[in-house]
């Protein structure tokens, strides 16, 4: 569960970074007073998700393992239990 909450935490923290970031420098260029949300906000969207692909790549690897390892136990309980049923 820990390993969740914190690349989820950082997957979040990055996308708010990258939209702070796309939406000031979207109200720099723009002369409008008004930053319109959706363009940052698919602009960050996809920023976010190839940055998070190189930047977090040790706590998802730390997640997918955990994942693994309950997937593992789960299977050998089912597999274990299936037997004892044969018999």
């Amino acid at each position: 569960m820990k390993e969740f909450l914190v690349y989820t935490g950082l997957r979040v923290l990055l996308f708010i970074a990258c939209f702070v970031v796309v939406a000031g420098i979207w109200g720099l260029l723009d002369s409008d007073d008004q930053i319109p949300v959706l363009g940052p906000l698919l602009v960050a969207v996809l920023l976010s998700g190839v940055a998070s692909y190189f930047l977090l790549n040790r706590p998802r690897e730390a997640f997918a393992q955990r994942v693994q390892g309950r997937a593992d136990r789960a299977a050998a309980k089912f597999d274990e239990m299936r037997s004892k049923e044969d018999e």
